[in-house]
């Protein structure tokens, strides 16, 4: 499995920084992290949680949903076939089922949703193919980052390596941003496949597959 100190390996690469003369490993992985968090805005860790309604309310607490992005879809009658996805709206800490009938006491309710990604020494919840995406993220934090500390600071590498960091780091977000807006385009169609609810039917609507 990959962890974060794979992709500072490989950010160490891309930085050609391999002897660790220049930036310590916190440094590299607070900036992991954030190109991981950047990701998630686009392509979230999908999860599922079941949560239970009160008797006489419509609102749900999401409040237990760690890191949460968004709220991509939720289920309810749960355990139907197939599946039956109603409404909702959010607000604050609250997910609002807009059906016509009340919930009853304890009746689950399925949750699909998008977290933070988690990516430490042992645990990393980045898809594969996005790795990459975080690595050019990080290496151009890094290297902008570090430009801005050294401009009118002495330093062995002189004025124009400065210079260099610094637009050597603006491609390097340029094309972690483009990477970026691929995926969301994909996460979005990835979204409209998980089902289509009935157009001009209830609240409630039961699930129409698409092939």
């Amino acid at each position: 499995m990959t962890t974060i100190g794979d992709l500072r390996d490989a950010l160490r690469i891309e930085l050609h920084d391999e002897d660790e003369e220049r930036w310590q490993d916190g440094v590299l992985d607070r900036h992991l992290q954030r190109a991981a968090r950047e990701l998630a805005f686009v392509w979230p860790r999908e999860q599922k949680t079941a949560l239970s309604t009160t008797a006489g309310s419509r609102d749900l607490s999401i409040s237990s949903l760690a890191g949460l992005v968004r709220i991509l879809a939720a289920e309810y009658p749960a355990g139907l076939y197939p599946p039956a996805y109603a409404q909702f709206s959010t607000f604050g800490e609250s997910l609002t089922l807009l059906v016509d009938e009340t919930p009853g006491d304890s009746e689950d309710v399925n949750v699909y949703w998008g977290s933070l990604h988690t990516l430490d020494g042992t645990t990393s919840t980045l898809p594969p193919v996005a790795e990459d995406a975080v690595i050019t993220g990080a290496a151009g934090y890094a290297a902008t980052e570090w430009a801005s500390f050294a401009t009118n600071r002495a330093n062995v590498s002189g004025v124009e390596a400065v210079g260099d960091y610094m637009t050597w780091g603006e491609r390097r977000l340029a094309r972690f941003q483009a990477m970026l807006s691929r995926f969301g385009e994909s996460g979005r169609l990835r979204s409209s496949r998980l089902f289509v609810p009935e157009r001009g039917g209830p609240s409630q609507s039961v699930v129409r597959w698409e092939p």
